[in-house]
């Protein structure tokens, strides 16, 4: 499967909901009210949030009372240039340098978002760009978390570094930048313990992998990416807000694209936070971790002529 082809798959519940709304009206010369409510209502349901969607409405509104030869159809490009120009600068590469070695990312989010899959993916793709990887198992507190990551690890011939079920996690954090920096790898990824965003004594637990961290680089973690689940919808964008607040993040991965995705909680978290989107998630394989692409999250939720299954 191309990964355009995953893309699509992957956000195609949001492109069902917009291409419902958006087909209404391509039969019409001109828009009006009950058009703007279909597309309002599609745009709400596809996790855009309030802020873009006014601005897709009242750019749509705009054009159509200024521009005579605007047409229904022209509709659907008018949202896409929204999303577009909100979505500038999102796209993000990993970069090293030999400065900073190991580099740490250490990632975090809510239980169940997908982290430890995240993590041996995440591994398998920078390995594969000839860096040499080290991953710590970090989420102590999971029974099968450490289990999970070591059978990964193995399948993927990565180092891993990993306590025993109730360590202290950021005592593992420190074993494995230790051993990163023995080896000579180029990144060390720390798998985190899911934690809920709105408990303070989880948060205190991240702070303090931080602090232990930076004992032995004041850089570390050189990357803090909140993983997000897809199919949260706008509930992910408040885990970004407090884990940010909290703990400082630098990147965005949003996993589980498996079409049950909605995807427009992307642009209303970037929207929001600026947070680079580095990586999407579009399926169980270790190459299904993809780069974010606009142009290819655009055709797929927002095709301009495709027929959306």
């Amino acid at each position: 499967m191309g990964i355009f082809t995953k893309f699509q798959k992957g956000f195609q519940k949001g492109a069902v909901v917009l291409h419902d709304a958006f087909s209404k009206i391509s039969s019409r010369s001109k828009i009006g009210e009950e058009d703007l409510s279909f597309i309002e209502e599609a745009l709400f349901q596809a996790d855009f949030g309030v802020e873009t969607t006014e601005e897709i409405i009242g750019r749509i509104i705009e054009e159509n009372k200024s521009n005579s030869n605007f047409q229904s159809e022209d509709a659907t490009q008018l949202a896409r240039e929204v999303i577009k120009k909100i979505l500038t600068g999102c796209e993000a590469n990993l970069s090293f340098s030999e400065n900073s070695k190991p580099q740490v990312i250490c990632l975090i989010g809510v239980n169940g978002s997908g982290k430890t899959t995240t993590s041996a993916k995440l591994g398998y793709q920078i390995n594969a760009q000839g860096k040499k990887v080290l991953l710590g198992a970090c989420d102590t507190f999971r029974a099968a978390a450490t289990e999970q990551l070591r059978a990964w690890a193995d399948r993927l011939e990565l180092e891993c570094v990993f306590g025993h079920h109730g360590a202290d996690s950021a005592s593992v954090a420190f074993d494995a930048y230790t051993a990163g920096l023995a080896r000579g790898s180029d990144l060390v990824i720390i798998d985190t313990a899911g934690r809920l965003h709105n408990k303070q004594n989880l948060m205190d637990e991240l702070s303090k992998l931080k602090r232990v961290l930076r004992k032995k680089d004041g850089g570390a973690p050189h990357h803090s990416w909140l993983v997000v689940d897809g199919s949260t919808g706008m509930n992910g964008l408040e885990q970004a807000k407090i884990f940010n607040e909290k703990f400082g993040l630098t990147g965005l991965i949003v996993t589980k694209l498996d079409g049950t995705s909605k995807g427009g909680v992307l642009v209303s978290i970037y929207r929001e936070l600026k947070l680079p989107i580095f990586y999407l998630g579009l399926g169980e394989n270790p190459d299904d971790l993809q780069s974010f692409s606009i142009e290819y999250y655009l055709d797929s939720v927002l095709p301009l002529s495709a027929v959306v299954d």
